[in-house]
C-alpha cells in the first residue's frame, strides 16, 4: 500500500470519536528501554506483515518482551492484553483444554467433535481441537489477538477471532537463552534455546523445555495428598533454509510431552439433582462446592493422565519478482491422550470414564500474493484433514446401587475440509483503501459410533456443507497518525455430528453450520509526538444458527447425552479500547484497555434439560461479561552497573456465566486479576521475582449441568483457577 504523508490532528479529535462511540482495539506495544517515542508494531494478521495502525480491522498484538514480562507460560497467562477476551483451561483433560471466547463466541468442550469458536493458530498452522490448545508460550516472537470472524483468511472455526502465534525464526549468529525459576508448589522451569549457522544458507534453531509442577493446587481430603501435579516436556528443532535470495524454505519439529494428575473437578450439586437427593453429595451453598472449599477436592479413584503431540510445519517462501511471491505451508499434528477422570468430584465411584484418544490433522495451504502501486492482493488455496477414535469406557455407579456399569463406547469422526480464498486492497485516493475479501469452503464430516448397549452403527454417516464467508472494508487516512475504518466481515463454525451421544438418534443426526456477521468501526491513532497510541472499535454482530450442545436425561447408558441443535440467534454489540502510553517521565510505561460487551439471545427455544422444550431467551451466553479491562504500569530505572524495572499489572472480568444453563452454582462473580513483578539485569544476567493471581481469585473456569437442571438431572461440577502463585527467575542471554 502506498504510504501517504499525513499530517497531524489534535486529541481532541481522537477524544470525540470515542465519546461518539466509535471504537477499536489497540496493540499492548510496550516501547524498549530507554525509548522516549511508541516504536511501530508489525503484525501478520492479514498473512502478510504490515503495520498494525494501517490494519483496517480489531488487532490487539505483543511481543517477546511482553510476554516476558508478564511472565506468561501459556495463553491462558495473556488474557489480561485485549478487551472482551476470556481464555479458561477447563480441566476437562490433560495437555490444557481451551475455552476462549472473544466477544462473548466461544466453546467449552473437550470432544474433539466440537469444533472451536477461536482459532489458535501456530506458525501458520490451525490447530483443530480444544485439547492441547493452551499453548505453551516457549520461544515466541509475537502472539496476535484477531477480534471478530476471521473467515476470509483464516476460514471455518474462526467466528470469534484468531489467536495468531508466530513463533522465532533461526539466525545464522549464534544466540540463545536459557531461563530457570522455581516457585510455590514446588513448581520448576527450564528453558532454553540456542540458535546458529550450519553453512552459509542453513540456520538451525534448537530448544529444550522442562516444567515441573510437584505439588498439585488441590488438597484431596480423602486420600491426604495434592491433587493436579504437572510435568511437562518439551524439545524442538527448527531449520531456515535460503538457497537464494528470493526463496527461504523453513522445517520445524516440536514434541510435547505431559505427564500429570487428571485435573480435579469440583461437585456442585444442588437439592433437585439426582447426585443431592440421593447420595447426599450436596454443597453447603451456591458459591462452595461439597469440598467446603474451591481448593479442596473430596475424589477418590484413579486421577493419572497424559497428553503427548508431535507437530510438524513446513514453509516455503519465493519471491517471484517485485511484485509477486508466493507461500506454502504444510502442516501435520499427532496426539495421543489418556486420561481417567472422576467427573462426579465425591469419593464415590459414580461417573468415571477412562478416556483415550488418537488424533490427527494435516493441512495444506498455498498462497499467491502482490504487491503494486496501487494493488495488493492475497489468493490461495487450503485442504484440510482431521480424523480421530475415542474408546471412551463409562464406569456408572449410579443407576443400579451397588453396582458399576462399564459402558464402553467408540467413537470416530473423520473431516475434509477444501477452500478457495481472496483478499484485496485497492487505493481509490491517497487518503482511501478499499479492502474486498471471500472465501468459499466445503466441510465434509462423516462419523461412526458404537457401544455395546443402544447404539448399533455398522456404516458410518455422513454429511457436507458449503460456505462463503465475504468481506468488505473501508479505510480513511485522516493525517499521519490518524485513520478510521469501517469493516464489513463474516465467518462460520462448521456443522457435525456430536461425539458424545447415548441414542441411536442422536449419533446419526447433524447439525448445521452456525455463521455471524460482524460491522466494525474504528479509530486507530498516535497522538503526543507518538508518546500516546490510542485505538478504538464499536462493533455489531448477528449470530445465527447457534449450535448448542445440551447436556440431558436419558434412559439407560450413561443416563445423560450431548446433543448438539442450530437451536439459537444473538445479538452482541460492543466499544473496545486499548491504549500504551508513554509519559514524559523517563522509564515509566502505561497500557491497558477497556471492554464493554451486549451479548444477547434473541431466539432459544429446544429442550437444554430445563423440562422438555423451553424459551430460553432469558438466559445469557457464557463467558460473555459486560465489562472487561486491564491496566498496566512499568517502571524502569538505573541501579548500579544494570537496570532495574517494576511492573504491575491488574486485570478485571466482569461477573459471567460459564455453564449453559447459567446455574447460580456455577457463575462468576467479578474477578480483580493482580499480577506483579521486580526485576534486574546486568549485561546479559537478569534476576527476577514475580507473582501472579496475587488476590488469590477462585473464580470458575468451567460449569457444566450434567442432564440438565430439571427433574432427572443428575449433579453440577466445575473447576477453579489457578491460585496465587509467586517464584524466582534467573535469565541468561548470549
Amino acid at each position: 500500500m502506498h504510504v501517504v504523508n499525513r499530517t497531524k490532528k489534535p486529541l481532541a479529535l481522537a477524544v470525540a470519536v470515542i465519546a461518539g462511540g466509535g471504537m477499536l482495539p489497540v496493540a499492548n506495544s510496550q516501547a524498549q528501554s530507554g525509548a522516549t517515542t511508541l516504536q511501530e508494531v508489525v503484525v501478520t494478521a492479514r498473512k502478510r506483515e504490515e503495520s498494525l495502525q494501517d490494519l483496517g480491522q480489531s488487532v490487539s498484538a505483543f511481543t517477546a518482551a511482553e510476554i516476558e514480562n508478564r511472565f506468561a507460560s501459556n495463553i491462558g497467562d495473556i488474557a489480561d492484553v485485549s478487551p472482551n477476551l476470556v481464555i479458561d483451561d477447563t480441566s476437562q483433560g490433560p495437555g490444557g483444554v481451551a475455552a476462549i471466547s472473544i466477544r462473548g463466541i466461544g466453546v467449552a468442550e473437550v470432544e474433539s467433535s466440537f469444533d472451536p469458536a477461536v482459532g489458535v493458530v501456530i506458525d501458520g498452522m490451525f490447530l483443530g481441537k480444544a485439547s492441547g490448545s493452551i499453548t505453551q508460550l516457549i520461544d515466541v516472537e509475537r502472539v496476535e489477538v484477531l477480534r471478530g470472524p476471521q473467515g476470509t483468511l483464516f476460514g471455518r472455526n474462526s467466528i470469534g477471532g484468531v489467536i495468531n502465534v508466530t513463533r522465532k525464526k533461526p539466525t545464522h549468529d549464534l544466540s540463545g537463552k536459557v531461563r530457570v525459576s522455581h516457585g510455590n508448589y514446588d513448581t520448576t522451569k527450564f528453558d532454553g534455546y540456542t540458535s546458529f549457522g550450519l553453512t552459509d544458507n542453513l540456520a538451525v534453531k534448537l530448544n529444550y523445555s522442562k516444567h515441573d509442577q510437584r505439588e498439585g493446587y488441590y488438597d484431596n481430603l480423602v486420600t491426604g495428598e495434592e491433587d493436579g501435579a504437572v510435568e511437562y516436556e518439551m524439545y524442538g528443532v527448527h531449520f531456515l533454509l535460503e538457497p537464494t535470495t528470493d526463496l527461504k524454505l523453513e522445517y520445524s519439529y516440536t514434541k510435547e510431552e505431559y505427564d500429570q494428575d487428571t485435573p480435579p473437578l469440583l461437585n456442585v450439586g444442588q437439592p433437585g439433582q439426582l447426585f443431592c437427593d440421593v447420595y447426599a453429595l450436596c454443597a453447603p451453598d451456591l458459591d462452595t462446592p461439597i469440598s467446603g472449599d474451591r481448593y479442596d477436592v473430596v475424589q477418590n479413584g484413579r486421577n493419572d493422565a497424559s497428553f503427548e503431540a508431535d507437530t510438524h510445519i513446513a514453509k516455503a517462501n519465493w519471491i517471484l519478482n517485485d511484485r509477486y511471491s508466493m507461500e506454502y505451508i504444510f502442516g501435520y499434528r499427532e496426539t495421543d491422550e489418556k486420561v481417567w477422570q472422576d467427573w462426579d468430584g465425591s469419593p464415590l465411584t459414580l461417573y468415571h470414564t477412562a478416556r483415550p484418544e488418537e488424533y490427527e490433522q494435516l493441512s495444506n495451504e498455498l498462497r499467491l500474493n502482490y504487491s503494486g502501486e496501487k494493488l495488493n492482493y492475497t489468493v490461495g488455496l487450503y485442504q484440510y484433514h482431521m480424523e480421530y477414535t475415542i474408546d471412551l469406557l463409562s464406569l456408572i455407579g449410579f443407576a443400579v446401587p451397588g453396582l458399576i456399569i462399564e459402558v464402553p463406547q467408540t467413537s470416530h469422526q473423520e473431516t475434509d475440509t477444501y477452500a478457495v480464498f481472496f483478499e484485496a486492497d485497492y487505493n481509490l485516493t491517497d487518503k482511501w483503501v478499499l479492502t474486498v475479501g471471500g472465501r468459499y469452503g466445503k466441510d465434509e464430516k462423516e462419523a461412526q459410533i458404537t457401544n455395546d448397549f443402544i447404539i448399533n452403527m455398522p456404516t458410518p454417516v455422513s454429511e457436507d456443507w458449503a460456505e462463503f464467508t465475504p468481506k468488505l472494508g473501508l479505510k480513511y487516512f485522516a493525517a499521519d497518525n490518524l485513520m478510521f475504518y469501517g469493516l464489513y466481515s463474516s465467518g462460520y463454525r462448521a456443522g457435525g455430528f456430536s461425539g458424545r451421544p447415548t441414542t441411536q438418534e442422536a449419533a446419526e443426526l447433524p447439525y448445521d453450520p452456525e455463521t455471524v456477521d460482524n460491522l466494525e468501526f474504528g479509530i486507530k491513532s498516535q497522538w503526543l509526538d507518538n508518546r500516546l497510541r490510542l485505538n478504538a472499535a464499536a462493533f455489531y454482530m448477528d449470530y445465527d444458527d447457534k449450535q448448542e450442545e445440551q447436556s440431558v436425561s436419558v434412559v439407560g447408558g450413561t443416563g445423560q447425552q450431548t446433543v448438539v441443535a442450530n437451536a439459537a440467534t444473538a445479538t452482541i454489540s460492543g466499544l473496545e479500547m486499548d491504549f500504551v502510553y508513554l509519559p514524559k517521565i523517563e522509564g515509566l510505561e502505561i497500557s491497558g484497555n477497556l471492554g464493554y460487551l451486549d451479548a444477547q439471545y434473541e431466539d432459544f427455544v429446544a429442550n437444554i434439560g430445563l423440562g422438555g422444550v423451553t424459551d430460553n431467551d432469558h438466559l445469557e451466553l457464557r463467558r460473555a461479561p459486560e465489562w472487561t479491562g486491564s491496566l498496566a504500569v512499568k517502571y524502569e530505572w538505573d541501579v548500579g552497573p544494570g537496570l532495574a524495572w517494576t511492573r504491575v499489572g491488574w486485570h478485571f472480568i466482569g461477573e459471567h456465566h460459564v455453564s449453559l444453563l447459567n446455574s447460580p452454582q456455577t457463575k462468576n462473580d467479578a474477578q480483580d486479576l493482580i499480577d506483579a513483578s521486580i526485576n534486574y539485569r546486568v549485561n546479559n544476567l537478569q534476576v527476577s521475582l514475580f507473582g501472579r493471581n496475587l488476590a488469590d481469585e477462585d473464580g470458575y473456569t468451567v460449569g457444566f449441568d450434567v442432564g440438565g437442571l430439571a427433574a432427572g438431572a443428575l449433579w453440577s461440577y466445575t473447576a477453579s483457577r489457578a491460585p496465587r502463585t509467586y517464584g524466582l527467575q534467573v535469565e541468561y542471554s548470549f
